[in-house]
C-alpha cells in the first residue's frame, strides 16, 4: 500500500479534518504505543499501520 492510499482510506473512514487529527493524538497497542504519524515516521509498513487502524477502529472486513 502507497502513502496516498493510507491517507486517502483514513480519509474516506474518518473525514478529511478527523484522518489527520486521528493519525497524530490516538495512540494505538498494536503500535506499541505510538501514534499512526510516529509509526508512519519510524518506517513502519504503511498497511500494517492500517491494519493496525482497522483493528482498533474494529473495522468491516469491506474497509480492510
Amino acid at each position: 500500500m502507497r502513502i496516498t492510499e493510507f491517507w486517502r482510506r483514513m480519509e474516506t473512514r474518518f473525514g478529511a479534518a478527523y484522518a489527520r487529527s486521528y493519525a497524530a493524538d490516538q495512540v494505538l497497542s498494536t503500535l506499541g504505543g505510538r501514534t499512526v504519524e510516529r509509526a508512519l515516521a519510524d518506517g513502519d509498513d504503511v498497511k500494517a499501520v492500517w491494519r493496525a487502524v482497522c483493528d482498533a477502529e474494529q473495522l468491516p472486513a469491506s474497509e480492510r
